[in-house]
């Protein structure tokens, strides 16, 4: 009996271990590139964006550029990667086209304009200013990218 109960907590033990492994968790997800994905906007400042295929969305550019498209706006400016997932944004213009969602789309380009660092998981981009995060990205699906 007391065997049986040596067992039975062993394999809880090694059961409990494999399922909080975080290390196993996020290596079984390929991480999209920073570089060259479509990336669209699904939370901003705490609040989920439903995604729209035309409209919240960046792309970083092998070239040092970012360029995208707010609410009906098109973004256009520069970054500089630095060392352990930091980045600078110079400065991010925009056409200047009104159109409804202005509020958001001035928020979004806020929240780039003061990104400090980011992180990658699986499809997820996540953009942090001095360590909060401000912004929740997705990966454009590479058979949409096409």
């Amino acid at each position: 009996m007391r065997a049986l109960i040596l067992k039975a907590t062993l394999i809880a033990v090694m059961v409990f271990a494999a399922i909080s492994c975080c290390n196993c968790k996020s290596k079984s997800r390929t991480a999209q590139p920073f570089i060259g994905t479509e990336w669209h906007l699904t939370r901003l400042m705490g609040v989920d964006i439903p995604i729209e295929a035309e409209r919240f969305h960046v792309t970083f550019t092998p070239e040092g550029e970012l360029t995208g498209i707010g609410a009906c706006n098109i973004l256009m400016g520069n970054y500089t990667l630095l060392d352990n997932r930091k980045i600078e944004l110079g400065h991010i213009a925009s056409t200047r086209r009104f159109c409804p969602d202005m509020e958001r789309e001035t928020q979004f380009l806020e929240v780039l304009q003061n990104t400090t660092s980011y992180e990658i998981d699986g499809d997820i981009l996540l953009l942090f200013h001095k360590g909060e995060m401000r912004a929740v990205l997705q990966a454009k699906s590479p058979t949409e990218q096409k």
